[in-house]
């Protein structure tokens, strides 16, 4: 069972199915977002995340299953009844219309009295930051300002509900960098419950409190980020966040507190045990940041101690990383903070070294 299923949430999905003909695009999908929380969906194209986040808005409707927000089934509404806003990717916003036009008008088709209009697009603004911009015109503000204008807008009508189709897209990555602190303020500040659909793991792990792994239709795993970062439940979440090294054997010790794997590099100490059958298949994923590499023997390490070959470097300014060729041919990324501004390693191309880590560091994966 998923982590949070079966429990009450403000927006609860219940086996939602999504079926186009014959493809099966969301599969029995079941979650539960507490009111407040910054939720993100997460996976590769055509995962079904987006085709989730339009049965959220109801621009699609599901095949089976149940909606419900705040108690109520909304599956079968259509969505202007209800108290949910989407934010697309391209903004949407109208080319002719000034920016407290753009904000005002989704008031103004509700029939918002003009006072609280002018006090509530008035409070928007500010709060996005853009009070001064408010006569400019979309294509005089730059790509974030856009956004942030875009995010009043949707915010304008107060929904109980906020959902973000891929919201940063189209920045460029400094600037998406920058508005993602920016966007999660806001909305905290608001406190309006969001979801929001992204293929960036970054962007998910900055911007959500907790993210769903999604894949061929499925939740693979939900979490807070750094859950889904250090205990991964499959290979494919393993592979999906962040850079890992998979090593695949068969489970040769299990005992509670841990156990090892025999893996064609040599064997593998894990340090938790997995309460599984000798001899099973497993991998165990093993993030670069948690080896350490040196030219020299290690004094003192007695497990998970292998060497190799180097046959790439690359400088990222923040880290170095190398990739290891070992003995049985399997290539090992490893990466090496730079801690100080003349931190250069010794370490070069064609060198023989060593590397390992704790047997803390890695996770046994069962499929």
């Amino acid at each position: 069972m998923l982590p949070d299923a079966g429990k009450e949430g403000f927006l609860v999905t219940e086996k939602v199915v999504k079926r186009f003909d014959e493809a099966l695009a969301v599969d029995e999908v079941s979650l539960s977002i507490e009111q407040g929380e910054i939720f993100a969906l997460l996976g590769s194209s055509g995962c079904g995340k987006s085709t989730l986040l339009r049965m959220l808005a109801g621009f699609e409707k599901p095949t089976s299953g149940r909606i419900l927000l705040g108690g109520q089934d909304v599956a079968q509404m259509p969505p202007y009844e209800r108290p949910i806003n989407m934010m697309f990717q391209s903004y949407a916003l109208f080319p002719h219309l000034d920016i407290w036009e753009n904000v005002a008008f989704g008031l103004k088709r509700e029939g918002c009295p003009k006072d609280e209009l002018k006090r509530r697009v008035g409070e928007m603004l500010d709060l996005v930051q853009l009070g001064d911009y408010a006569r400019r015109k979309p294509h005089q503000l730059s790509g974030g300002q856009q956004q942030r204008v875009a995010l009043a807008r949707s915010l304008a009508k107060r929904p109980k509900l906020l959902l973000l189709d891929e919201p940063l897209g189209a920045l460029d990555k400094k600037l998406r960098e920058q508005t993602q602190f920016e966007l999660v303020n806001i909305i905290e500040k608001v406190g309006v419950t969001c979801v929001m659909v992204t293929h960036d793991q970054e962007e998910a792990m900055i911007m959500a409190r907790r993210i769903a792994v999604m894949s061929k239709g499925r939740v693979l795993q939900v979490g807070a980020p750094q859950d889904i970062y250090e205990f991964p439940v499959n290979r494919f979440v393993a592979d999906f966040i962040g850079n890992v090294n998979l090593f695949d054997g068969h489970l040769s010790v299990d005992e509670i507190d841990h156990c090892a794997v025999q893996t064609a590099i040599g064997e593998v100490q894990i340090g938790h045990g997995v309460s599984g059958a000798l001899n099973m298949p497993v991998a165990v994923a093993v993030r670069p940041e948690k080896i350490e590499i040196s030219k020299t023997r290690p004094s003192g390490v007695d497990g998970n101690l292998f060497s190799g070959r180097v046959k790439e470097i690359a400088y990222f300014g923040s880290y170095n990383s190398f990739l290891v060729q070992a003995s049985n041919g399997q290539k090992i990324k490893i990466t090496e903070p730079n801690t100080t501004r003349h931190d250069l390693s010794d370490i070069t191309w064609e060198d023989e070294v060593f590397f390992w880590w704790s047997n803390r560091a890695g996770v046994v994966l069962r499929d």
